[in-house]
């Protein structure tokens, strides 16, 4: 696994201090960018939470994804949270080490008491102290939250003082665009009130045992009811001891919406939405455990076109931090066909630039702090499908061609614009996982993509 080491350099500890007027959430902020460029400390926001609580445990929650790993559970965990200012909301974000679970706390301008935020992305610090004194904090005394350094230090910071070094693999980049490729193709399927949500979240298996088939869960009158059968209207729920970081708010929650694709009878990705008092906390979960969103391939035929990179830097001018992206307006303001502002979309979601909210059903700008380009770059099927078109090993006759690697030769079917393969990846995926490089190369020489030698 290609990995490489992310330096988040820190001004100073973050820390939840009391003073004469409440409680001091200060969260200190790493290297980001804003609208203004990249700056070492950015300040998204500073202003009185409406539930200081509630947003504690939020936090914790998302924290709490960072560090773990739901398979393999004895190697550590990954990063530092995100935060995204978008105007009116500030989007906290993480994903397991393993790669399988995605986890965003949108604290709503309700819960920001009406104040505005920054706009902007960058890494905040959740230290082990942070999080005990988090996890301590007890009734709704006033609290003040400080996205950034204060004012005082914004202009005097000679330096960093704390630095955290942490792996950074590429699969776990490829997983914040997979999981946005598979979110946008979600819809509500289920919802519960606050009581019915506590009661079956808390009713759910511990574990799911090793080589048994998914848990799926449909609506049955006010609560969801477990089933084996994915039936219509059903939801899968793989791993369901996933979802217990959502325990960090359980008691504050206002109900709960479930969202997933149209089930065809195999396992899918889904997304638990806790809805909570001005804010929202999500957990996205990978179609099995042991299979994390980095293999997923929804990105690909997106990443294997000349066009839709072109495409791609035209549609980031028009972001502007925007906290709702609709394709729509995209399109008349690009003059671009809407599947081709989609397409873009995908390919700014694997530079980390947008993502995506189900319960609004649309795109929001961000900008990921790291380096735009290495998960396309690093992606293994799209490395093996450039490789082969460089070398010229694919072969076109119509609606079929040859493809030619090592000792083997696979004969791809193209059918309704469906790309079909003879090799054993396309056997067993039929597809659900993207294309195989065979197809993927095939994909790239029928649209002329040129590939270089850096490729």
């Amino acid at each position: 696994m290609t990995r490489s080491v992310q330096a988040l350099a820190y001004a100073r500890p973050s820390s939840l201090e009391s003073t004469a007027s409440g409680r001091l959430l200060g969260l200190e902020t790493a290297g980001g960018l804003t609208p203004r460029g990249a700056e070492a400390h950015p300040r998204f926001f500073a202003g009185f939470l409406a539930s200081p609580q509630i947003a504690a445990r939020g936090l914790l929650a998302v924290a709490d994804v960072a560090v773990a790993r739901y398979h393999q559970r004895a190697r550590p965990g990954s990063l530092d949270p995100v935060v995204t200012g978008n105007g009116d909301r500030l989007r906290f974000e993480s994903f397991s080490g393993c790669g399988g679970v995605y986890a965003r706390l949108d604290v709503l301008d309700e819960g920001l008491g009406g104040t505005e935020t920054g706009h902007g992305t960058t890494n905040v610090d959740v230290n082990d102290p942070l999080r005990e004194a988090l996890s301590r904090m007890t009734g709704d005394d006033p609290m003040h939250l400080r996205v950034g350094p204060d004012e005082m230090a914004v202009t005097t910071l000679g330096g960093s003082v704390v630095e955290k070094r942490v792996p950074l693999p590429d699969r776990w980049l490829r997983g914040f665009a997979e999981a946005q490729v598979a979110s946008a193709r979600f819809d509500l399927r289920a919802e519960l009130t606050g009581v019915e949500a506590v009661r079956f979240l808390r009713g759910l298996p511990r574990s799911q045992g090793r080589g048994r088939a998914p848990l799926w869960v449909v609506q049955a009158g006010r609560t969801l009811r477990p089933t084996t059968r994915p039936g219509a209207g059903a939801v899968c729920l793989p791993g369901p001891d996933r979802l217990i970081a959502l325990e960090r708010v359980l008691r504050f929650a206002t109900g709960l919406r479930v969202y997933g694709p149209v089930p065809d009878g195999l396992a899918t990705p889904s997304a638990w939405e806790v809805t909570l008092p001005g804010m929202r906390l999500t957990l996205t979960l990978s179609p099995d455990p042991a299979r994390g969103f980095s293999g997923e391939g929804g990105v690909l035929e997106a990443l294997a076109t000349d066009e839709a990179a072109a495409d791609a830097e035209l549609i980031a001018v028009l972001l502007a931090w925007e906290p709702r992206i609709d394709p729509a307006d995209l399109a008349e303001q690009s003059g671009l066909a809407a599947d081709r502002v989609r397409a873009a979309l995908t390919r700014l979601g694997t530079a980390g630039r947008v993502g995506y909210d189900v319960a609004d059903a649309t795109y929001f700008h961000r900008e990921l702090p790291y380096d735009a380009n290495r998960a396309e770059r690093h992606n293994p099927r799209l490395v093996s499908a450039r490789r082969l078109v460089s070398e010229e090993a694919v072969t076109l006759d119509g609606e079929l061609a040859t493809v030619v690697s090592g000792e083997q030769r696979y004969r791809v079917r193209e059918a309704d614009g469906v790309l079909s393969c003879t090799c054993t990846w396309w056997t067993d995926y039929r597809g659900r996982r993207g294309p195989c490089k065979h197809a993927l190369a095939v994909r790239m020489a029928r649209r002329g993509v040129v590939v270089g030698a850096a490729s």
